[in-house]
């Protein structure tokens, strides 16, 4: 099946159906495309007026990822089209859909269920952070690694990273640090542990449930099943690496600036490869991006979630007209020569004004 969405739905004692939708494309690691988007928003529209869907199920095909982020090469084929400075109307659309898609999830009328098994960056914890009920396994690899690109975290990022334990969002974004099940879980990414294992039980679990035509009721079925799993499976929960760097987080954090940060992390003389990863996405990263990220969360600190959204549609289409997003994917993802030539080169050649604009999304 070529199928980039595969939807089906699942029957259950009580009369109701569990709607299923799994991205179906495994050789990309099922990157969010936008004949995906244009095939699930939609769809979801479908499922949320039928009153015999009792719940939904977002997955990903394969044991590899849920979904691994946006198609960035799309992108970089649409900006590479354009002299930089323009404006990227494939960009701008691919973004609008995709954000759409995203809030639609965060404010769906019935419960969904995340299966956010492998890796999920980027598009694909779009996908996840706004489901009602969201799993993560023991192979489940999270991270928003934008910086690494030339972008900054997006797909509501300014509303999910603004509300993690003390400063856990800021580094996350500088850092582009990947997290295990259990530094979701402690960063409020995701809500149950099922080993991967369990999933098809827990499905058939869902379908063997007796469905409420009342919304509330159904999240808290959905709840109570997932709650019976996590606790099955509680010992194998991994430790997490995030949660014993709390301490660390909020001392490096701690500046009244990026170029601040960019120096703690430039003495730093320690053994700790955990720490050590973090720092070499933050020097490697674009210094525009730390610079808008820096700026991003406590600007957007008592945005609503539509407010987030927007402000990110516009700052969005500013990166896409900005030298370093597209130079990012090509040194990482086309030419894969790992040495991109980001503008400014240096974060002491910041200028906030710079930055300023692009907030402003100009």
């Amino acid at each position: 099946m070529n199928d980039v969405i595969l939807f089906e739905t699942l029957s259950t004692p009580s009369g109701h159906k569990i709607a299923v939708a799994t991205l179906n494309s495994e050789k990309t690691l099922n990157s969010l495309s936008g004949p995906m988007i244009e095939a699930l928003s939609p769809q979801l529209d479908i499922w949320a007026k039928d009153a015999s869907v009792a719940a939904v199920i977002l997955r990903g095909a394969g044991e590899k990822a849920f979904c691994a982020g946006g198609d960035i090469r799309a992108l970089y084929t649409a900006m590479t089209a354009h002299p930089v400075g323009e404006d990227i109307p494939e960009a701008n659309k691919f973004f609008r859909l995709e954000y759409e898609l995203d809030k639609k999830i965060h404010t769906y009328p019935k419960p969904v269920l995340c299966i956010g098994h492998g890796i999920v960056m980027g598009g694909g914890l779009g996908l996840m952070a706004g489901a009602s009920h969201r799993i993560v396994s023991e192979k489940s690899l999270i991270a928003m690694p934008e910086i690494t690109i030339g972008l900054y975290p997006d797909v509501g990022a300014s509303w999910f990273l603004n509300r993690m334990p003390g400063r856990v969002g800021l580094y996350l974004g500088l850092t582009g640090t990947r997290l295990n099940a259990a530094d979701a879980l402690f960063a409020k990414l995701a809500d149950h542990f099922v080993p991967r294992a369990e999933h098809a039980a827990l499905v058939e679990t869902l379908c063997n449930a007796r469905w409420s035509p009342e919304p509330r009721e159904n999240h808290a079925i959905l709840s109570g099943i997932c709650r019976d799993f996590q606790h099955r499976s509680a010992s194998l929960v991994p430790e997490s690496p995030l949660r014993a760097h709390y301490d660390f987080i909020q001392e490096i954090t701690d500046a009244s600036s990026v170029h601040e940060i960019y120096d703690k992390f430039a003495m730093l003389q320690i053994e700790d490869a955990w720490v050590m990863a973090g720092k070499k996405g933050l020097m490697a990263g674009s210094p525009t991006s730390a610079g808008v990220i820096f700026e991003q969360l406590d600007h957007t600190l008592h945005f609503s979630l539509s407010e987030c959204f927007e402000f990110e549609y516009r700052l969005s289409c500013s990166f896409a007209k900005h030298p370093d997003f597209r130079e990012g994917i090509r040194a990482l993802i086309v030419d894969k020569d790992n040495s991109p030539r980001w503008t400014p080169a240096s974060v002491g050649e910041l200028r906030r004004t710079d930055i300023r604009k692009m907030l402003a999304g100009a």
